[in-house]
């Protein structure tokens, strides 16, 4: 006898497929709610299992040996990768050593692995054409609202349900593209951090002791440096009883994953317009709402445009303990970057304004920079005043020969005692052994 048709995973998915339209179908005739994203899949199972017995019988009847018990669990596997998960990427999602995926059509796929290499792996689709279909299917099944993907709308961006992060392009790429950017929301306080070597005993009580005092802080660094990791963790020192709101492009930070430290809280997320051109809510649109919903802290997952100015705004005007990341190369580079940003939402305020608003709004800013492949803060700056054109900061914790932040510039008394005050031991600082040893 010969060994089983690859046609069989195409026929049980479509049967599969089928049915769960079937049921989409039905509920929303009868007002009944979407199955939750499990109990589908089980309902998926027992569709594929249903059908093994036919699938033997055919198989015979035609000449092929019969599916054992392994090429059955894996027929199984298959098909519910393919009809609710993502085919073949979903072993690359389910594989816990790779950080982030990226895929041109079907002729390469690249992987970054947790420890920063870099490593080609097999393509996960036959054809283009494969691809895109197989990102629709996903927007089809995961999206809030209605997503489209094609050449009038050539980008996506959503949110798995592992809490990944998947953006796609086609047209105005070569090929169809997909980026997955896996988010790690078991790293989420501060002790995992320095376990890890993003920042040592003495950095972490500091920042520790800066959240409970209620500092304004932007975490900054480049792509893939742990800045969202580092908010999450920051997050996690807020005492229980304050209330949270986060404003995020892709719910990146996880607030409802930590019921227990944060039970008030409250998560907005952006949204694009629909195929009309309406509907759509921007992160400027978010950060106004958020400071009507009476907030402790706003916590914004990244600012990148005109939002910059109504949070500063929040931080200078009684919400302290707000929190952001953004993209910036430096401490440094962070306030001219931030007083374009608040130029987007077309204040017309001249830079002098602009900048005693940054200085009146922000405490710290943490640099993350990934060396030798290893993550780890290496600057903090302290915001003093605004002179002019120009902000005055301070460089608390500076770059030392290995990249690695090191005490720097003295902190000012009246900083000193207020972290003293929420439990920081400023002995740390003068560590006879050096800043990073144990």
């Amino acid at each position: 006898m010969n060994s089983a048709p690859p046609t069989s995973i195409g026929r049980v998915s479509k049967l599969v497929g089928e049915t769960l339209a079937d049921d989409r179908i039905s509920r929303s005739a009868t007002g009944r709610l979407p199955l939750a994203i499990a109990d589908e899949r089980e309902l998926a199972r027992s569709v594929v299992i249903r059908h093994l017995d036919a699938l033997a019988a055919e198989h015979l009847a035609d000449g092929f040996e019969p599916l054992n018990g392994s090429e059955e669990d894996h027929l199984v596997e298959a098909v519910l990768a393919k009809v609710l998960g993502l085919g073949r990427i979903q072993p690359l999602l389910d594989d816990p050593e790779i950080n982030d995926i990226h895929i041109r059509g079907s002729a390469s796929t690249r992987l970054k692995l947790i420890d920063g290499r870099r490593i080609a792996s097999r393509p996960v689709v036959d054809s283009d054409e494969e691809l895109v279909d197989l990102v629709r299917l996903v927007a089809t099944r995961l999206g809030r609202s209605e997503r489209r993907f094609d050449a009038a709308n050539p980008e996506l961006n959503l949110q798995l349900p592992d809490g990944s992060r998947l953006f796609a392009t086609m047209e105005v790429s070569a090929r169809p593209s997909v980026v997955i950017r896996k988010h790690r929301f078991e790293l989420s306080s501060l002790d995992e951090l320095q376990a890890r070597g993003l920042l040592d005993l003495a950095l972490r009580e500091f920042l520790a002791a800066a959240v409970r005092a209620k500092r304004n802080i932007v975490i900054c660094g480049g792509t893939g440096t742990g800045k969202t990791t580092m908010l999450r963790a920051l997050l996690n020192e807020v005492p229980p009883d304050e209330r949270i709101i986060t404003i995020e492009d892709a719910y990146e930070l996880g607030l409802d994953r930590f019921e227990d430290l944060h039970p008030d809280h409250d998560m907005l997320q952006s949204r694009p317009a629909n195929i009309e051109g309406r509907g759509a809510i921007t992160m400027l649109d978010l950060t106004r709402m958020a400071l009507r919903m009476d907030p402790d802290r706003v916590i914004v997952g990244e600012v990148r445009g005109g939002e910059a100015f109504p949070m500063l705004l929040a931080m200078s005007q009684g919400n302290n303990g707000s929190m952001c990341t953004m993209h910036a190369d430096s401490t440094r580079s962070v306030f001219p970057k931030l007083a374009a940003y608040v130029s987007m939402a077309e204040t017309g305020l001249p830079v002098d304004t602009v900048n005693l608003l940054l200085a009146s709004a922000l405490h710290f800013v943490v640099h993350i920079d990934l060396i030798d492949s290893v993550r780890c803060v290496a600057s903090i700056r302290e915001v003093v005043d605004a002179d002019g054109p120009r902000i005055v900061s301070n460089e608390v914790f500076r770059p030392g020969v290995d990249g690695r932040a090191v005490p720097g510039y003295p902190l000012r008394d009246p900083t000193i005692a207020l972290l003293e005050n929420n439990g920081f031991d400023v002995g740390l600082l003068d560590r006879a052994n050096g800043w990073w040893a144990s």
